[in-house]
């Protein structure tokens, strides 16, 4: 079994936090059953935005702790998981592994405050629009410090 040393996700400094704007939020995405979303729907909400692919090695390594988080906050937490990937490439990779995430594809260009230029890279946004955490790379998403900060977030 291949293991991936993965630790806990910064976060950004108050000072360093970029803020979405109303013209980052209009952006629109597709579920896999072809279903129109407008990013725009979650503000408001702490999101978590995560940019990945099938075939790359650290967005697998870090997929089990995004389920665990995502079982536990999907409730609570807006998760997107957006890759650029065929739907039934996406679909067979989830069935396979026994995920049940919200994924969805990009329609048009992402905003530049969550632009990326390697993956995994995960945002999370809290209710203000405020980038908390820009991660690039395999985190442990499920960790104590990640899910204490989620609470924090929500209970604002």
């Amino acid at each position: 079994m291949n293991r991936l040393l993965a630790f806990s996700p910064s976060i950004e400094n108050v000072e360093d936090r970029k803020t979405l704007s109303k013209f980052d939020y209009d952006f629109r995405l597709q579920t896999l059953n072809g279903e129109q979303v407008k990013f725009n729907n979650f503000k408001g909400n702490v999101v978590i935005v995560n940019f990945w692919a099938t075939w790359c090695p650290p967005c697998i390594a870090e997929m089990p702790s995004l389920q665990n988080l995502y079982n536990d906050y999907g409730d609570k937490v807006a998760f997107l998981f957006i890759s650029n990937e065929e739907s039934s490439v996406i679909a067979s990779f989830l069935q396979k592994h026994e995920y049940d995430l919200p994924v969805y594809q990009n329609l048009q260009k992402v905003p530049s405050k969550l632009g990326h230029s390697s993956i995994p890279t995960t945002y999370l946004i809290d209710k203000n629009g405020s980038i908390v955490i820009n991660k690039t790379g395999a985190a442990d998403w499920n960790s104590g410090k990640t899910r204490s900060l989620l609470d924090e977030l929500i209970a604002e």
